[in-house]
């Protein structure tokens, strides 16, 4: 029997990307992009949903009885009531190990950028600085090497583990955070408070769940070092983007370099819009993911999701 399948979200696959189609028997729908409001009526005749980043509650799920599987086009599901889902049969898949490079690269393009200041130099060099400074350089912004330096990875999974082997090429001493409140993790990790203190550079590779969102906030920039800077290119959440605020501007912290914002896209009078002022402030529009090769590994992914759970063997199922 024929399947029907509805992508709700075409436009956040970039376009050169080929999607290629299952193997089995189907009908295939997509749309370029969905709101909460339309997600019933696009979905009421599907077997299968492919989702990214639309929210998709229980009003939702409790109201398409067909729908048997809703394939994530991202790791995150934080936008999918799974409990709901569990309690209705239907199943949810994710992507899994896609961003093993481009993560981690993105990562290290903001961590680079801010200990050398690129972004405010740049800015200086537009503005006509170094004429004014009538010699072959000068100094206006901080500039710090790698080699040495702590850097505090909170989340070890396979982008933690991806950023630890790039900071160990730079000659960085890497730190695996412990969760934040949580005793006798193992010798593997530094306790949550050391890496908050000592860490001249923290990086961020956490899911968003009620135990790490805002686990960033102003107790936390109190005590960093003055001259380190944060990089978050996991979820918006996991950062009060109003402490980041105060922390910047009060010179708490050295820089910030942040990929992803809640919500997305953040509105323009959002607290970040208005540090874009700053030369230690990079806002990224959440392509630490983004590369050619990584969209392609996952769309590659979500089909042999989708294809698994037809043949009867789901795979990369995510829990409530």
């Amino acid at each position: 029997m024929s399947k029907n399948i509805v992508f709700l979200e075409r436009d956040t696959i970039a376009p050169a990307v080929v999607i290629r189609r299952p193997s089995f028997a189907h009908i295939w729908r997509d749309y370029d992009r969905t709101t909460p409001e339309q997600l019933v009526e696009r979905l009421k005749d599907a077997d299968i949903a492919l989702v990214n980043k639309v929210k998709f509650q229980r009003p939702a799920i409790e109201t398409l009885p067909k729908l048997k599987l809703i394939a994530v086009a991202a790791t995150g599901t934080d936008n999918i009531d799974l409990k709901a889902c569990a309690e209705r049969g239907v199943t949810v898949s994710n992507i899994r190990g896609y961003a093993l490079h481009t993560v981690p690269e993105h990562a290290f393009a903001l961590i680079l950028a801010l200990r050398r200041s690129l972004f405010g130099y740049r800015r200086d060099v537009v503005n006509g600085e170094w004429q004014k400074a009538a010699q072959f350089c000068f100094f206006n912004h901080p500039i710090n090497d790698l080699n040495g330096q702590r850097l505090g990875i909170i989340g070890e999974g396979v982008i933690g583990q991806g950023v630890a082997a790039i900071a160990r090429a730079f000659g960085m001493h890497v730190m695996f955070a412990a969760h934040k409140g949580v005793q006798g993790l193992g010798p593997l990790y530094t306790p949550w408070d050391e890496v908050i203190e000592t860490a001249d550079v923290i990086t961020l590779h956490s899911p968003l769940t009620p135990q790490t969102r805002n686990m960033i906030a102003l107790p936390e920039f109190k005590r960093m070092k003055r001259n380190a800077v944060i990089v978050n290119t996991a979820r918006g959440g996991l950062i009060d983007e109003n402490d980041l605020a105060t922390a910047l501007r009060e010179g708490l912290i050295a820089g910030a370099g942040v990929d992803v914002t809640s919500p997305e896209p953040p509105p323009r009078d959002s607290v970040l819009m208005k540090l874009l002022d700053l030369p230690n402030f990079i806002l990224t529009p959440h392509t630490a993911w983004a590369s050619f090769e990584a969209i392609q590994s996952l769309c590659d992914q979500l089909i042999d999701n989708v294809e698994a759970f037809v043949a009867g063997k789901p795979r990369n199922v995510v829990g409530a």
